[in-house]
């Protein structure tokens, strides 16, 4: 029996979950030997960890530097290593887009080149979003001008992200990427991994519309170039509903977050604003309607990519002010953790454990006092792994029954 299978068929009902999500949480050392959650004033979360336990999460494999689908499925439940999606499916759902099952889905991020073609930003100075909706529109009618062979769908996401879909007869393959990861280096063409014709077709097709979408951005300052990431298809998984009888929302700013919570069954939840106390007033609003809600806050992670400390410390400050808000709604269960790390210090993903609280109104606190790194090593919850978050908060919550006799 797979795990799925077991909980499954444990699945009743019970009291209410809340997964925060701080992307990127987790840091290294920077200051004083301390990490980003380690210099923040956290009262509210340092309450939590002395109420609740803490402990460290890994969200794929030890050593594993993860991407933030793959992590975000571990806190679901799903091995981000059985269920591989691509971010092009997440960032597509996250716009709500319909996509279909065999529609080829990337996600894109305008960029920046030189004379030469070597990249010298991957996010074109971060461009606003008004800026990729004016470019996404170029691109969109250049591949109807230019491009044969299949329906092509471009559209804006955030800033310089947007997403591309193509729909069309024998799509296939497994491709790679064309964003090498780091300035210095030219953007790669697509390759097919499967060896198949249809991976072959798709790969050369891809490359085609590449061909288009460069030459109708050339004379741009800025986003003179762009790349191709998380090239996929939908794999069709189970929703929470299915498996947890969960029903399940998901609030989030940023489109991709609510593309991952889509993909297993939540429905995304819409607001105004774009602070954690405007994400904790959207849970309030909508606090009936679900059992489990996942809440994600973006730019922990977005100021970590961009080393800037005091940037990252002050969305954690924020997050811990807005705090008392979601406590006041009482739920049974409340985690809060990240979905991987992103140190200041590296300014990039990276494979730590990521700290984590687990509080709940059944739990037996441990011995810490603080929420940061050093003290979640220490604590009850031990290094897990975050596909194991998901079915000890549906323990905590009522929501397993008894195995066996």
């Amino acid at each position: 029996m797979s795990d799925h299978a077991l909980y499954r068929s444990l699945a009743t009902d019970g009291g209410k979950i809340v997964l925060l999500v701080m992307d990127g949480l987790g840091g290294i050392p920077i200051q004083d030997g301390r990490t980003e959650l380690e210099l923040a004033r956290t009262p509210h979360l340092d309450e939590l960890a002395r109420t609740g336990v803490t402990g460290l999460s890994t969200p794929v494999r030890p050593g594993i530097e993860p991407g933030s689908g793959p992590a975000h499925l571990a806190l679901f439940g799903f091995d981000p290593v059985e269920h591989q999606i691509g971010r092009g499916v997440l960032e597509a759902l996250g716009v709500d887009f319909p996509l279909g099952p065999r529609d080829l889905a990337a996600r894109g991020n305008f960029a920046t080149t030189d004379v030469a073609g070597v990249i010298t930003d991957r996010r074109a100075g971060r461009i606003s979003t008004a800026e990729c909706e004016r470019l996404t529109d170029r691109l969109q009618t250049a591949t109807v001008a230019s491009l044969s062979g299949c329906k092509v769908f471009v559209l804006p996401v955030r800033d310089y992200r947007f997403v591309l879909v193509m729909r069309g007869e024998g799509l296939g393959g497994d491709l790679t990427e064309t964003d090498p990861g780091k300035e210095g280096l030219a953007p790669l063409p697509v390759t097919d991994r499967s060896s198949t014709a249809a991976g072959q077709r798709t790969a050369d097709l891809v490359n085609r519309w590449l061909g288009v979408a460069r030459a109708a951005l050339h004379t741009e300052t800025q986003a003179n170039n762009l790349n191709l990431r998380g090239l996929s298809f939908d794999p069709g998984l189970p929703s929470l509903q299915d498996l947890y009888g969960l029903r399940s929302g998901g609030i989030a700013v940023y489109p991709m977050y609510r593309g991952v919570a889509r993909l297993v069954g939540m429905e995304p939840v819409l607001f105004a604003g774009e602070t954690p106390a405007d994400q904790f007033r959207a849970l309030a609003a909508v606090w009936d309607d679900f059992d489990f809600t996942f809440v994600h806050i973006k730019k922990t992670d977005s100021y970590g990519e961009d080393g800037n400390l005091a940037g990252k410390i002050a969305v954690i400050e924020e997050v811990d002010a807005a705090l008392p808000a979601l406590r006041q709604l009482d739920p049974d269960v409340l985690i809060v953790t990240g979905d991987h790390s992103t140190p200041v210090a590296l300014r990039s993903h990276s494979w730590h454990p990521v700290p984590t609280i687990l509080w709940a109104k059944t739990v037996r606190p441990d011995s810490s006092t603080r929420f940061g790194e050093s003290a979640c090593a220490a604590g009850s919850l031990g290094h897990v792994a975050a596909t194991s978050l998901l079915p000890l908060a549906l323990a905590h919550a009522g929501r397993l029954k008894r195995f066996g006799a």
